[in-house]
């Protein structure tokens, strides 16, 4: 199993959003690095979901239901989507400034890469975020 990090501002996509429809295509996409682990994705990974700009939170965990396939939202074949589904809200959100000060969590791409907006979580941090937010 691997480990991932989604972005989402809460103004176009809530975790609250998210929870409601029950399932979501994580469309638009347009970086290549972030369009490069969507296609790493596979069935059954658990995806953190973090809010961006407003809260700069991780709120809550997700799990990739369908694999990579065509972004129905252009027609360039380049670009692709995934299905996720919510799977449980962090009982304290574990905030940007949080993961800044565990050393732990320091070589984060979420961290060092702060521009995409879907990265690659290793297991142990991973890990350190449930802890962190009460799981």
């Amino acid at each position: 199993m691997n480990y991932w990090l989604v972005k989402s501002e809460p103004f176009k996509y809530s975790w609250e959003q998210f929870t409601k429809d029950g399932k979501t295509m994580w469309d638009g996409v347009r970086n290549y690095a972030a369009r490069n682990n969507l296609r790493t994705m596979h069935t059954g990974d658990k995806v953190l979901f973090y809010h961006s700009n407003e809260g700069l939170a991780v709120v809550g965990i997700a799990e990739v239901v369908t694999e990579a396939y065509q972004d129905p939202t252009t027609e360039d074949t380049n670009w692709v989507v995934v299905d996720l589904k919510p799977v449980e809200l962090l009982p304290q959100p574990v905030t940007l400034s949080a993961i800044k000060q565990t050393e732990s969590l320091s070589q984060m791409q979420l961290i060092k890469l702060s521009r995409l907006s879907v990265s690659a979580v290793s297991a142990d941090e991973f890990k350190i975020i449930c802890k962190m937010g009460g799981l």
